[in-house]
């Protein structure tokens, strides 16, 4: 009999978890599966339960929780033949949204069950494994300002990214794309490097991206005025930034981005510090994913 892990983060986003030991009970109970659950205690752990279910040959882990518990269990589970199974409980869930599924938990454990396996990338950006985005700019400073905030959920989002707003001063990067294939110098608001299409919350930061093409997107917003920024902000969330002035993209294998200053960047939604130079690479279909048939 092939076996099952559920890792259930406690604390993440703002939904209640009660019943999930239920609904997956009930939804596993004839499947040829045995399905154990564990509830994670501190930062870190969903990695160390994920990676010891892939080494004892788990068919597949379920991650319960946000982007940063994807994160961790994706990690682990990374070049192994055990799958990542997901249950959106996080505030922006951009794994999640990217591979189609719902935010509903029983429609999510329909799918571990009914869906099928994805091969999707991986990427690393200096030696740090992310699934959907990497950026610097305006968006590392919000998310670090939310990292810290005593309350989750978008509307303390919107406020953060109202707040740091009033006091953001873009930086100027230079960027090489490739094997030195490629090099460009600007300012940017946002530069983020992408494998998925979006941040999470359907904000839709690189529209074309695949997860399974073997490519980085590089997504860039050049400086606009106040008055643009409502424009903008509707375009990234109507998936219509590719016919905005301010914005390019381009694809790539890997990228060498150098900055004025250190500072944040966040990795799918984490903010972490990071230095000048900043190294991006992919590493093509690395995790297995269930998603929608």
């Amino acid at each position: 009999m092939k076996k099952a892990l559920a890792i259930i983060n406690p604390i993440s986003g703002t939904g209640s978890k009660k019943s999930l030991p239920e609904l997956l009970g009930r939804a596993y109970s004839d499947l040829p599966y045995e399905l154990f659950l564990t509830y994670t205690k501190e930062a870190g752990h969903g990695y160390e339960l994920a990676r010891r279910a892939a080494s004892e040959g788990y068919d597949h882990v379920i991650a319960v929780g946000g982007d940063g518990t994807v994160n961790e269990v994706a990690r682990a589970l990374s070049h192994t033949d055990t799958a990542l199974g997901i249950i959106p409980k996080g505030s922006g869930n951009g794994l999640a949204r990217a591979i189609g599924l719902s935010m509903s938990a029983e429609k999510a454990i329909a799918t571990l069950v009914s869906g099928r396996r994805l091969l999707i990338d991986c990427c690393e950006v200096e030696g740090i494994p992310f699934f959907c985005t990497c950026g610097l700019g305006f968006d590392a400073a919000v998310s670090k300002q939310f990292a810290e905030a005593d309350t989750r959920g978008p509307v303390t989002y919107l406020q953060t990214m109202i707040k740091e707003y009033t006091h953001f001063v873009p930086d100027t990067y230079r960027v090489t794309l490739g094997e030195g294939e490629e090099t460009l110098e600007t300012e940017a608001f946002v530069l983020v490097v992408a494998n998925a299409s979006q941040y999470g919350n359907n904000a839709y930061i690189a529209p074309e991206a695949d997860l399974s093409d073997g490519l980085l997107d590089l997504a860039l917003i050049r400086p606009f005025s106040p008055l643009e920024a409502p424009i903008v902000l509707g375009d990234l969330m109507r998936r219509r930034l590719g016919g905005n002035k301010y914005y390019s993209t381009q694809q790539t294998t890997q990228v060498c981005i150098q900055r004025t200053h250190p500072g944040p960047v966040h990795v799918d939604g984490e903010p972490l510090e990071l230095g000048t130079t900043i190294r991006v690479s992919l590493h093509p279909k690395a995790l297995q994913v269930i998603v929608p048939a």
